[in-house]
């Protein structure tokens, strides 16, 4: 096959690098068009980012500073000091294709598992999910770091009043290339502004110059001085046959502010939409009517007479925008090294930035969108205007557009009074206990309590366990720690001979319990429960090291939980064993029942609560102290209703995540946050979920 040729007869183009170096594999791919294939032959899939997370048992509680730790290396790779986050593993994080952040404000774990039905999509797509610490008033703050510039700033001004953030040990200084060029003291706007014999050496286009005879001029030719308004301005390219046209423009303040944010249609028929560089692709360009001469004509009515524009290179953008401007400031050239090579915007991010700052100027370009708003000190500020409807529409039209995007849901405040949430927490409290409570019996008058109690006992730790004598005949009601263990005892006790008697086993009939079966049903085939089971009947003298030696003939096992009490720190006589693959987990159940594991006879069943469910409802009987009952009964028939209508709403908030999600392209990073509440009417742990989208897994459909 002759040098560069294609399978298909098509000659490769040689195409040109960007600014600054690249990896040889980069310019390859470049030649190759979009995706690094021809663009007339098959294209190869597409390495597809994946997501490995140990949060099971303990290691389920994960911390605000571990959440942005994930944050900031997804966003940012190995650039800006990002490295591996220390409790899960990005594979392959280059070719993620963006970091989608849902924050649902106000709501916690308590919201999730109360209405746990009504969250269908969420529970059955996010395959990995956490306890949060409870929020503090900061939580949007945290997400990207203790201390980070949450209000970006432009970058001339940025460097010229903190050259010391160039370089990071301060006592190199004099090898900065800004102080080396102007000084240590701070220089005016003005002073950073391109000559006109730099704009003529660097091929920006000028009045006059060939190629630039029908370009449009900006006509901002008012003298500029050091207070002169300052812009940044970024566009995406797509190759077409006429050469680089422009298919995104961005405008923003000297504040940060978006002025325009623009998808372009190109004139000519494209050749390569250069995907992997700009984010652009046939589906997101195919309904759009904006054409150049429109971005053109507005550009030039929203530029005041002396504005100064801020950009990586901005030659090219201006040549593809074909537009001549007087004024600029060119951070590749403002940073340039003594021998002239110009520094890639990623190592100046790196160098110069913090966390936004560095998404902005690598051309990341962070989005924020919902009710709550970052003001200039960094605190948020309410925006109750927005509905979330249309924050899920922005959403859709805007997040395509980004790498890196948080979106903001938001309940209404009587959604999220105390006393609603205090009514709530009382009702999760009665369902969770009436669920790990059973009624067994009857029993002969004179039967063994010891005998009862150690058949039940081989399902699972017993919390309490107490003789009911009202009835005929004696009755034992048994209250046990875990779900599953309640379930096993329905399941494997209901209809044996237990003390001399054929006995059976039922939970309370009770109005909270009217859809059990259907909630068991569901913890089953919750995504979070895949390939984990339940094992009882242990004996407390067997160690975390003797199980591992036991059950490691079981094919495929990944992981083994032993629950321990909190307190105590004694782990009970059960475990939690995760297996690689659903089938291996399977064939174990069939293995372990009736397994006889140093004279104790072992039951199982697939696991119902993942191990942060485990630690909340352990808090929850242990921490939480019982509501009053007389403010409860007082708002008892508003908070029935309101809770109805919150029921409704956050059915509504579910369909709206799934709605965005699906919207979301492949090897996209996506994490869903209930942060959760800290105040003085309680705390309430927080939940995150998370998973990198993949159209090859299971729908939620």
């Amino acid at each position: 096959m002759a040098k560069g040729v294609c399978v298909n007869g098509c000659k490769r183009p040689r195409g040109g690098g960007e600014d600054g170096e690249e990896p040889r594999g980069a310019r390859k791919k470049r030649r190759l068009g979009d995706g690094g294939v021809c663009p007339h032959g098959p294209k190869p899939k597409e390495k597809s980012s994946r997501l490995s997370a140990a949060l099971f048992g303990e290691d389920c509680e994960i911390s605000h500073d571990q959440m942005y730790e994930l944050l900031k290396y997804a966003a940012l790779g190995k650039c800006h000091n990002a490295t591996q986050p220390s409790w899960c593993h990005i594979y392959h994080q280059s070719h993620l294709a963006g970091v989608v952040v849902i924050v649902l404000h106000e709501m916690s774990q308590l919201h999730f598992y109360k209405f746990y039905l009504q969250f269908k999509h969420l529970r059955k797509v996010f395959r990995h999910r956490f306890t949060l610490p409870p929020s503090s008033a900061n939580f949007l703050a945290n997400l990207y770091g203790e201390g980070a510039n949450l209000n970006p700033q432009n970058t001339a001004q940025g460097s010229t009043s903190t050259s010391s953030r160039c370089i990071p040990n301060s006592s190199n200084l004099q090898w900065d290339p800004i102080i080396q060029k102007y000084g240590e003291e701070k220089q005016g706007l003005t002073s950073y502004t391109l000559t006109l014999e730099e704009l003529k050496k660097n091929d920006y286009p000028m009045k006059g110059s060939p190629g630039c005879e029908d370009y449009m001029h900006t006509e901002c030719d008012q003298q500029r001085t050091d207070s002169s308004p300052l812009f940044g301005l970024d566009c995406e390219m797509c190759l077409t046959a006429k050469g680089n046209e422009v298919t995104h423009v961005s405008l923003v303040d000297a504040q940060g502010q978006c002025l325009l944010n623009e998808l372009v249609k190109p004139e000519s028929r494209i050749v390569n939409y250069r995907t992997r560089f700009s984010g652009i692709t046939r589906k997101i360009l195919l309904p759009v009517k904006t054409k150049l001469a429109d971005i053109q004509t507005r550009l030039k009515k929203m530029l005041p007479r002396d504005a100064v524009l801020v950009g990586h290179s901005l030659n090219a953008d201006l040549q593809a925008l074909q537009m001549i401007h007087p004024s600029v400031i060119d951070t590749s050239l403002l940073f340039a090294r003594n021998e002239g090579r110009r520094f890639k915007l990623k190592f100046l991010a790196k160098a110069v930035l913090g966390f936004l700052d560095c998404l902005q100027m690598t051309g990341q370009k962070p989005l924020l969108l919902g009710r709550q708003e970052l003001d200039s000190s960094g605190l948020c500020q309410s925006n109750l205007s927005t509905s979330n409807k249309q924050i899920l529409q922005r959403a859709l039209k805007d997040v395509p557009l980004s790498t890196f995007s948080i979106i903001q849901f938001s309940l209404d405040p009587e959604y999220v009074a105390p006393h609603l949430l205090a009514g709530i927490c009382e009702k999760v409290k009665v369902k969770l206990t009436d669920m790990l409570t059973i009624y067994a019996g009857p029993f002969d008058e004179s039967f063994c309590l010891k005998s009862v109690k150690k058949e039940f006992g081989r399902c699972g730790p017993i919390r309490s366990l107490t003789v009911v004598t009202e009835t005929y005949q004696p009755y034992v009601c048994i209250q046990y720690e875990m779900l599953e263990a309640a379930q096993l005892a329905v399941e494997n006790l209901n209809g044996a001979e237990v003390a001399g008697c054929c006995i059976k086993v039922q939970r309370p009939v009770t109005g909270t319990m009217l859809d059990c079966d259907v909630l068991i049903k569901e913890l089953e085939l919750d995504i979070e429960n895949e390939g984990v089971i339940y094992v009882a009947g242990l004996k407390k003298s067997l160690t975390e090291t003797d199980l591992q030696e036991e059950f490691s003939q079981l094919k495929d096992l990944e992981a083994l939980f032993l629950p321990r009490d909190l307190q105590s720190g004694k782990h009970r006589n059960c475990c939690f064993l995760k297996f690689q693959k659903s089938e291996s987990a399977v064939d174990a159940l069939g293995v372990i029942n009736g397994w006889a594991m140093r004279g104790s006879r072992l039951r199982s069943r697939k696991a119902l609560a993942p191990g942060h469910l485990w630690r909340w409802i352990w808090q929850m009987d242990h921490h939480n102290g019982k509501q009053r009952g007389d403010s409860l009964c007082e708002k008892k028939e508003q908070q029935s209703d309101l809770e109805q209508e919150l029921r409704k709403k956050l059915k509504k908030l579910d369909q709206h995540i799934w709605k965005l999600y699906r919207s979301l392209q492949n090897n996209t990073l996506c994490v869903v946050l209930f942060p959760g509440v800290n105040s003085m009417h309680g705390s309430q742990s927080g939940l995150g979920l998370m998973g990198i989208k993949d159209d090859g897994e299971r729908s939620a459909c």
